[in-house]
């Protein structure tokens, strides 16, 4: 039994990752992607496209089905720099936001930026932990990011926005908008495979968590509990909440949809629209 009182550290979680394993580009068949499956003590490699030989009737496979912001864009100041700027948290006015800004700390209360079409933000705040606040003089934030935004891709990958990226670093079920990075591991899922999920007589649930700030956050503690997690709004329904509670197994496609179902367990299995700061570890739920 897994001794619960162990304090985890951030060296525990080290490994080494070649820098050529590393995929800057999605592979041509998003199901083509490869899965590395543990079973009965057994390891082995397969593919997505394999995942439905390990369903049984019965089962709720839940997905995120939260939908990736253009958030990157571009802005000059009144001296003619360029700073480049990502949003990750709305204010419950879509108008003002806050962002991320390597050089947040140049700003001014008052400063105004132009975007690459024209549209004026005014920095009306700056935090350390949080960068900008800024506001949008404009009728709708997400017509302008459609329009000049980027696809906030993980600094990892190391390369500029291609064409295909608003459709590849997206999932082919996304909906509401509001994640700052795709919940990756449902890029891989095509129509097609959705379809033959529920044809093998198991379900599909899609409940949402919006991707925030701390995805793109280092660790800096080594003492795991003294990290400081950023909360995320997500939501399951009742309905979903009853599916789920009726399944015979639960299968969550990626963290994040762990973290809606870990938060929801807390809160007698009902998540209500909501932000959550859920940290999950080996040995204990916190």
């Amino acid at each position: 039994m897994a001794n619960k009182n162990k304090m985890l550290h951030t060296s525990d979680f080290d490994f080494e990752l070649p820098s050529e394993l590393i995929a800057s580009h999605p592979l041509e068949k998003r199901d083509a992607s490869r899965m590395l499956v543990i079973a009965n003590g057994k390891v082995c490699d397969k593919h997505i496209r394999d995942f439905l030989d390990y369903l049984e009737p019965g089962d709720v496979v839940v997905f995120n089905n939260s939908r990736v912001i253009p958030a990157r864009f571009n802005a000059v100041d009144m001296s003619g720099n360029f700073h480049e700027i990502t949003l990750h948290t709305a204010t419950d006015d879509n108008h003002i936001w806050w962002g991320l800004c390597k050089k947040f700390n140049k700003f001014s209360i008052g400063d105004v930026l132009t975007m690459d079409d024209g549209t004026n933000i005014e920095i009306v705040d700056t935090d350390e932990e949080s960068g900008v606040k800024i506001a949008f003089h404009c009728d709708d934030v997400f017509q302008v990011l459609d329009r000049v935004g980027k696809m906030p891709l993980p600094p990892y990958m190391k390369r500029d926005e291609e064409l295909n990226d608003r459709e590849r670093y997206q999932t082919v079920y996304a909906d509401p908008i509001g994640s700052m990075a795709a919940p990756t591991a449902g890029l891989h899922f095509t129509d097609e495979l959705m379809h033959e999920i529920e044809s093998r007589g198991a379900q599909v649930v899609k409940v949402t968590l919006h991707v925030g700030a701390g995805t793109w956050m280092p660790v800096k503690t080594e003492d795991l509990s003294m990290h400081k997690m950023h909360s995320e709004w997500c939501q399951i329904t009742p309905e979903q909440a009853d599916i789920i509670n009726g399944a015979k197994r639960v299968i969550a496609v990626g963290t994040t949809s762990m973290r809606t179902l870990e938060s929801a367990a807390i809160d007698n299995r009902n998540l209500p629209e909501n932000k959550r700061n859920k940290r999950i570890v080996p040995i204990c739920r916190t």
